[in-house]
């Protein structure tokens, strides 16, 4: 209860409103609207302590706020093993884009040969945060030095009529063509994308500073209907 306080605290009713309404599945009286800032100097503040060992052993939580500063509170364990686990413990608790992209353990990226096992995992799960938590770690740790190109096929396999999961979808080819544009540009030029996804990807690809405007004229034109858009 104490590290509920410091949030109760921290609490910003102005915040609260601009970020409830970027988060339209949960409920506004859960958002407490304490500012990313402030989160992770508490997580510097409870690096390492009982308490937040206690805190990560206490799901599901009641706010919005004690959700992030759980993924944050992860994000900075330096045990793989103990990270993957409590990774493994709050993805089912996990509930929207906001929470789930605020999971990203600095632990995955030294350990990326044995992720990647897990993060195919995830992308095949039918959890949407879990897929789309999934789907974030290959964007993160696997399009440089890491990458094979059987990895975009992972991720065009993971179809789902969820506009958080395709949303996701759309970052990781929009940034593979940045990244790796030779592997996968014939994906986009196949169409083996969803529709919708297929027209986020190349707006994103679009619309990034890596892609040069040659490669951008090109995509423009294998761009189909369309699309409507939302946050996520």
């Amino acid at each position: 209860m104490e590290i509920r306080e410091r949030l109760l605290a921290l609490q910003d009713g102005q915040n609260a409103a601009f970020v409830a309404r970027l988060i339209p599945n949960i409920s506004a009286e859960t958002v407490l609207g304490v500012r990313a800032p402030a989160l992770r100097a508490l997580v510097r503040q409870l690096r390492g302590s009982a308490e937040t060992a206690a805190f990560l052993q206490t799901l599901p939580h009641e706010y919005l706020d004690e959700n992030i500063l759980h993924a944050f509170l992860i994000s900075d364990l330096r045990d793989y093993a103990e990270c993957l686990a409590a990774v493994e413990a709050f993805l089912p608790c996990v509930d929207n884009w906001a929470v789930c992209d605020s999971l990203r353990p600095r632990a995955f990226s030294r350990n990326r040969e044995k992720l990647l096992p897990e993060v195919g995992r995830w992308i095949a799960s039918e959890e949407t945060y879990t897929r789309r938590f999934g789907v974030g770690m290959l964007m993160a740790y696997f399009l440089d030095e890491h990458f094979a190109p059987e990895q975009l096929d992972w991720v065009v396999n993971a179809q789902s009529g969820e506009y958080y999961v395709n949303m996701m979808r759309a970052w990781y080819f929009a940034t593979a063509l940045a990244k790796q544009y030779e592997a996968a540009l014939p994906l986009i030029e196949a169409r083996r994308l969803d529709a919708w996804t297929h027209n986020k990807t190349i707006q994103k690809a679009i619309e990034s500073y890596r892609i040069p405007d040659e490669r951008k004229a090109y995509l423009r034109r294998l761009k189909e209907k369309k699309q409507g858009d939302k946050h996520g």
